[in-house]
């Protein structure tokens, strides 16, 4: 009997408002949108008619800022609001949606939940962000008679241990590969469950718009459309002489395979890192000279993040790194290579400083990062804090 491979997808509904919602349950029902600051923190008050303690949530209306959304509820996707939209954009068209600020830490926690839940199901799991995982089922279901019909028991099962181990819902695509997974779970959100097999392909996958598929951004989703290509099935149809034409042959030949839903890709368990960086934008443009305290902090906190972040994951990187953003867009990186690999405090602020001063402080600065590349393994270093940057 031949086992057929099995791919699942596992992509968190709406994760970080559904951890919100978790701690806020008056919340559920409503549009709210994750990615306001310390500022937006709810608050307790006593309700003027019972006299009971109540909560009273920050919302977009008024809003002024840099913000962008985090993420939103599907109450709020129905208003138009989305991810990486601007604040103050979504305020005009959502003036009550309810504005939390991101808890990153919580975000971490309920994530390596609702991974260990999966791991302990199917362990072959490779990691693609804070709320989604590609998990192999192959072995998990094994040489049956009936692959598909046993991998909905897996992944519902999997289903299940998310919802125990987080109190949350997640969507899960199950296919012969990665590339139709990632598509598929997204076919039946929130809260789905999808099995596509070959033969569901053209029935399921030729009708979508191209950008649904992974490695097709908005360049090439125009560029197809100028093409009179505006669906995966009429992309499966081109020749792949004309896509090797128009694209490149590399890419030309990959649009070729992805339309017809091959993809050979393996689930990565362990990966090396390239870089590790820490950054950050403004909610207002700040001043080299006029913000100069403001901005010698906020440098200080990332490179103390950056060095923090490189202790948990064991690297050290011989390369440092500097992003700036100005406020007219423009965005300049400097890198300083080190004699040797570094995850001390001292050394990645001496670097960094050094790429500072090579670049013009004459405009304001919209964003700020560091980053350490050129990784390799390294024990742990002793972190300096109160150090002084900007100096």
């Amino acid at each position: 009997m031949t086992t057929q491979r099995l791919i699942a997808h596992v992509d968190m509904d709406a994760f970080y408002a559904s951890v919100e919602l978790l701690r806020y349950p008056e919340l559920r029902g409503m549009p709210v949108v994750i990615g306001g600051g310390s500022r937006h923190q709810p608050v307790v008050v006593t309700d003027p008619v019972t006299g009971e303690p109540t909560r009273r949530f920050s919302t977009l209306r008024g809003y002024a800022g840099r913000g962008v959304i985090t993420t939103a509820t599907y109450e709020a996707r129905a208003l138009g609001l989305h991810s990486a939209m601007g604040m103050m954009k979504a305020a005009q068209l959502a003036p009550d949606a309810v504005l939390l600020p991101v808890d990153f830490e919580q975000y971490r926690k309920y994530s390596r939940l609702f991974k260990a839940a999966v791991r302990a199901i199917a362990p072959l799991v490779e990691d693609r962000g804070i709320d989604e995982i590609y998990a192999d089922l192959t072995d998990v279901v094994g040489p049956v008679a009936e692959p598909w019909a046993r991998a909905r028991d897996v992944a519902a099962e999997i289903k299940r241990a998310v919802r125990a181990a987080t109190g949350l819902n997640c969507s899960i695509g199950v296919s012969p590969n990665k590339l139709l997974s990632k598509i598929a779970s997204d076919l039946d959100k929130p809260d789905g469950l999808t099995i596509l097999t070959p033969e569901d392909i053209p029935a399921r996958i030729w009708p979508l718009s191209p950008r649904k598929i992974n490695g097709i951004g908005p360049k090439a989703t125009a560029k197809l459309t100028g093409l009179g290509i505006a669906t995966i099935g009429t992309l499966a149809q081109a020749e792949p002489h004309y896509l090797v034409a128009q694209f490149g042959k590399s890419y030309g030949a990959w649009l070729h395979e992805a339309a017809h839903g091959r993809d050979e890709r393996a689930v990565v368990t362990w990966s090396e890192p390239k870089s590790i960086s820490r950054e950050t934008t403004f909610e207002r443009d700040l001043h080299p000279v006029r913000d100069r305290q403001a901005l010698s902090r906020i440098f200080t906190d990332l490179c103390l993040g950056l060095t923090d972040d490189l202790r948990r994951k064991g690297y050290a990187g011989k390369t440092i790194g500097l992003k700036l953003r100005y406020d007219d867009f423009r965005t300049v990186t400097r890198d300083r290579t080190l004699d040797a690999p570094t995850q001390d405090m001292r050394v990645i602020r001496r670097a960094a400083g050094e790429c500072l001063k090579s670049v013009n402080l004459d405009r304001k600065i919209r964003l700020l990062g560091v980053r350490a590349s050129s990784l390799e393994a390294a024990g742990e270093a002793q972190l300096e804090p109160n150090l002084r940057l900007f100096d």
